[in-house]
């Protein structure tokens, strides 16, 4: 057996997202922390100013976190019922939130009690915003109302009736201390001016409006919705700009990043988009473990936060660039030393000499010298194989399969060892590239083990999956084969008209040239 040949692992084209800078940008996170909170998290919203801390409102209680702490610094607990939507001052002193009993509650960061109560909303309020100047406070409920609050005297300044259902979101722009914008149920977004009385612009955004954002300029405004994220062009009275329609279910969340030039969504599919401001494509997408209700990125996007429906918060860092010392970086030997020797030229009476060198063989290569082929079979179904590198499974079943050995491999298999190989085929029989061989493994796994289905419900299910896969997979290729059939009859309709038109020139031509 001295001269065995190791295994030759075919490659393939790399099938992945092409690497731009949002992918290198948005992929510099390190692993997230998860911290477990009371309920789901509505909401998170960073301090403005440093330490740049964020606050998170699930439940009845709102926690303050550091930047980089695992645990609430700062806990408000004074609500009677679920609070809501909790928001910093653009100095950072400030937290304001609503309450399910319709309360609108002022904290000072520094203290425990409320500073300021503002009551007059009959159902929860789900939406508050401080204004431009500091001193006033707007909120939206279910009541249908709008209400704008004096922070000094603790009193109502004006309330809008427009809406007709639930005003579940809302922000205040951040130029203008008497605009501020509401989204809510009724399918409306309205832009409120404080010295009119009345709204100045009104959207139809088409879905109940769950979020709803003003850049930084104050001219464009994002609303989100069903599964929708519209842009409006505020300059001009409300024009639609853009729809995306990127997710799968309901967009619950939005946000901007630091530079302003990429929009965030999150949405009940449990991805965050990525949106460029230039072009509104999505460049980049994270996926999460659970629904997500909220979203929040901290200055210069170092830390991106997300609240989840089962109570669970994301919190993602970004990875430091830490430059090593140079004092204690370990000397290397200088060039010349590489280099050394390297120009000698061979004399006639000198003698070549090389070592060979020793080849390692792979494990599965060691089982199948030894005739182990059932061993080499399980090796390459290891989870981390599988899942990194599927074309060396794919290889070493092609080399059984051409030993003629690759039925006497997958007979004998307990539940377990058929499962791995089922999931095997489940995850990657849709591939073009390993259909054609793992195929041709389906079909003698199904004569092999037919008169033991129905023995085990683990392998009957698997069995019930892999069928599934395979009828969907037939009916893509036969949509294929029908669009192939349209293009084929449509290029040669082409091809003979223009046959059909190179020939009556040719004729044209000819008459011309008897007449002459």
């Amino acid at each position: 057996m001295a001269g065995y040949k190791p295994v030759v692992i075919q490659t393939y084209p790399v099938l992945g997202e092409k690497i731009t800078q949002d992918t290198l940008y948005w992929n510099n996170y390190r692993t997230p922390v998860q911290i477990k909170e009371f309920g789901a998290v509505s909401k998170v919203d960073f301090s403005p100013e440093p330490p740049y801390n964020y606050a998170v409102t699930a439940s009845s209680r709102i926690h303050i976190y550091g930047r980089y702490s695992q645990e609430p610094i700062k806990t408000f607990s004074r609500f009677k019922d679920t609070a809501y939507c909790a928001t910093f001052r653009q100095d950072g002193k400030l937290l304001v939130a609503g309450s399910e009993d319709g309360g609108v509650q002022l904290f000072d960061i520094s203290g425990r009690a409320p500073l300021r109560q503002f009551e007059g909303h009959t159902k929860a309020v789900h939406t508050v915003d401080f204004t431009a100047d500091k001193y006033h406070v707007v909120s939206g409920a279910d009541d249908y109302t709008v209400k704008l609050w004096d922070i000094p005297n603790g009193k109502e300044i004006l309330m809008f009736k427009e809406h007709s259902d639930y005003v579940r979101c809302g922000c205040a722009s951040k130029l203008n201390p008497d605009l501020f914008v509401t989204g809510s149920y009724d399918h409306t977004v309205k832009m409120f001016d404080t010295r009119t009385n009345q709204s100045v612009i009104s959207v139809e955004h088409g879905q109940p409006v769950e979020s709803v954002l003003l850049f930084p300029s104050g001219g464009l405004l994002v609303s989100a919705g069903g599964r929708y994220v519209k842009v409006w062009d505020i300059l001009k009275g409300g024009q639609l700009l853009v729809s995306l329609k990127n997710h799968h279910k309901t967009v619950t969340c939005l946000c901007l990043s630091s530079s302003g030039q990429r929009l965030l969504s999150g949405s009940l599919d449990r991805k965050v988009k990525v949106y460029s401001t230039a072009s509104y494509k999505v460049v980049h997408s994270f996926d999460y473990a659970a629904s997500i209700l909220s979203l929040a990125l901290s200055h210069e996007d170092e830390t991106i936060v997300v609240g989840m429906t089962n109570g669970i918060l994301s919190v993602k860092h970004r990875k430091s660039e830490a430059k090593k010392d140079a004092s204690y970086r370990r000397r290397r030997p200088a060039y010349r030393t590489f280099v050394k020797g390297k120009s000698y030229t061979k004399q006639r009476e000198d003698i070549s000499i090389t070592r060979p060198s020793k080849k390692h063989l792979e494990l599965y290569d060691k089982d199948l010298k030894n005739f182990r082929i059932s061993k080499a079979l399980d090796r390459v179904l290891e989870p981390e194989i599988i899942m990194k590198t599927p074309e060396v499974t794919v290889s070493i079943i092609k080399e059984l399969n051409r030993r003629g050995v690759l039925a006497n491999a997958l007979a004998g298999r307990d539940e377990k060892e058929l499962s791995r190989i089922l999931n095997f085929l489940i995850r990657n029989l849709s591939q073009p590239r390993f259909a054609p061989v793992l195929i041709n493994v389906a079909e003698i796994i199904i004569d092999i083990y037919l008169p033991v289905i129905g023995q085990s419900p683990l392998v009957d299910k698997k069995f019930l999956v892999l069928q599934g896969l395979v009828e969907k997979e037939i009916d893509y290729q036969r949509e294929l084969l029908e669009t192939l059939g349209m293009m084929e009859m449509l290029f040669a309709t082409t091809t003979t008209n223009e046959h059909t038109f190179t020939l009556e020139h040719k004729c044209d031509g000819l008459l011309e040239n008897k007449k002459t």
